[in-house]
């Protein structure tokens, strides 16, 4: 049964005994959540194009279940695809990491904090008069995170794939496929690693592999990476803040370069 609201004592919306900048954090939160957690990521999944450069594919679209000639499914829109509706690639799959971290431990006080006042600074005056918990919608979906967390080790697994493909190359001189390194190679592994240090540190992740233990002595596989979760799970703000910014850039790169915009920098071995 949900429990009912807590009153909670209310000092004035924004009101503070405080004399130090407190509200350039939160002015940063609001800002750097408001532009890679939403602006971006929304303008970039509702393009549908340029997310394909020769090897490359932006982390958006990945895995490409249907759209190009290099879609798993197929190529175009799906037939269950309301024709009403415009069709990303993008659409099929961006609810998963989105999920993730939106219900995210870090992320839930980092939005609430930055787009619901929730409070906006320790000790700072917070807009509303009761305390209602996570027990009602739309918060209550925060109670899934761990099956996002689930769907979010599995497409790693592609995004892992992508950065082998980005080191195969067409050679001009020869048209044969080679290995090589390019910029994009580069920022797409760095992607990847970023995302799986994320996840890595996951809350619940770590809680699947070392929970509902008495004797860690009992279970020492599980002991093991219960410890290795640990030791990214204490970087998990800052894992979980530099991959949302690098996995826009990633996008930002791929599609710069499938607009002719750039040039990409590579060598051939």
């Amino acid at each position: 049964m949900a429990a009912a609201g807590v009153q909670i004592s209310q000092t004035p919306f924004f009101r503070t005994a405080r004399r130090d900048l407190w509200w350039a954090q939160w002015l940063a939160y609001f800002a750097g959540l408001g532009f890679f957690l939403a602006v971006y990521p929304l303008w970039a999944v509702l393009q549908g194009n340029n997310y394909r450069f020769g090897n490359y594919t932006s982390p958006f679209y990945s895995p490409e279940l249907f759209g190009s000639a290099k879609a798993w499914l197929g190529v175009g829109r799906p037939s269950f695809w309301p024709a009403l509706l415009p069709f990303s690639p993008a659409l099929l799959i961006i609810w998963a990491p989105a999920g993730f971290r939106l219900t995210c431990y870090y992320f839930r006080g980092a939005y609430y904090k930055a787009f619901f006042f929730d409070p906006p600074g320790c000790t700072v005056g917070e807009p509303r008069h009761s305390y209602w918990g996570e027990n009602f919608w739309p918060l209550l979906v925060h109670n899934a995170h761990r099956y996002f967390m689930y769907l979010a080790v599995v497409l790693l697994i592609p995004h892992a794939y992508d950065v082998w493909e980005a080191m195969w190359f067409t050679d001009p001189a020869t048209g044969r496929e080679v290995f090589g390194i390019g910029l994009g190679t580069i920022a797409l592994a760095v992607d990847v690693t970023l995302l799986w240090g994320y996840v890595m540190g996951c809350h619940s992740l770590r809680s699947a592999v070392g929970g509902n233990l008495n004797w860690f002595s009992k279970a020492p596989l599980r002991a093991k990476c219960w410890a290795c979760t640990s030791v990214f799970n204490g970087q998990h703000r800052n894992f979980a803040l530099t991959s949302l910014v690098w996995i826009s850039f990633c996008d930002f790169y791929v599609r710069m370069l499938a607009m002719g915009v750039i040039h990409d920098f590579r060598v051939l071995l």
